[in-house]
């Protein structure tokens, strides 16, 4: 795991980054760079093989096995060290492409008050059709959802779908497709990541 700004010991405020497929913590850093805040601490996990499961977000969910479940563990037991120092409301969680796709799913099914949750390019795990019954409520937690209108990995509806499910979760989504954009992250998404950082 990687670390940057504050220590835990010292944070007002935290921030958990997932990193893609085939990329690396230190990949993901770079947006913590950008987004550097006073008070924040900055953790990315590193994934095993740097990819959090092998097969696309929408294949079976027991395709991806124990992969999936290893992996949400490690966002689980990062999140319990964080918030033994940071209070959930003011934990931010973050992830791009493959860790979009974990982040969200986690934040799923840990619905709760949380200073942010980021997908950057992800959507829910599992393919169409996947029961979306998840407990809990989100309490008004902001969600920022973006993506470009023609990711070669991510489908359009598939961002809507997460927009929903965190909508009726008690989310206040902020979801955005960009035309034409490459599978990247642009100064928009940034820019709304920031205000999220900013009010936590």
């Amino acid at each position: 795991m990687l670390q940057a700004g504050e220590g835990l010991d010292k944070a007002h405020a935290a921030m958990i980054l997932a990193h893609g497929r085939g990329a690396t913590a230190e990949d993901i850093m770079t947006i913590a760079a950008e987004l550097k805040h006073p008070g924040f601490a900055y953790l990315a996990p590193q994934a095993a093989g740097n990819a959090w499961y092998p097969h696309p977000f929408t294949a079976p969910i027991e395709t991806n096995e124990p992969y999936l479940s290893s992996a949400l563990q490690v966002l689980e037991d990062l999140l319990a060290k964080v918030e033994a120092s940071v209070p959930a409301n003011r934990v931010i969680l973050l992830g791009f492409s493959q860790g979009a796709c974990l982040t969200l799913e986690f934040a799923a099914r840990h619905a709760r008050r949380h200073g942010g949750v980021v997908g950057l390019s992800g959507g829910l795990i599992g393919p169409d059709g996947t029961p979306r019954d998840y407990p809990g409520s989100f309490d008004g937690t902001p969600i920022f959802l973006g993506c470009s209108d023609v990711d070669p990995h991510i489908q359009t509806h598939r961002v809507l779908e997460a927009a929903d499910v965190f909508k009726r979760m008690g989310a206040q989504v902020t979801a955005r497709l960009y035309p034409g954009m490459g599978h990247t992250v642009n100064q928009d998404e940034l820019e709304s990541v920031r205000q999220i950082v900013e009010s936590v």
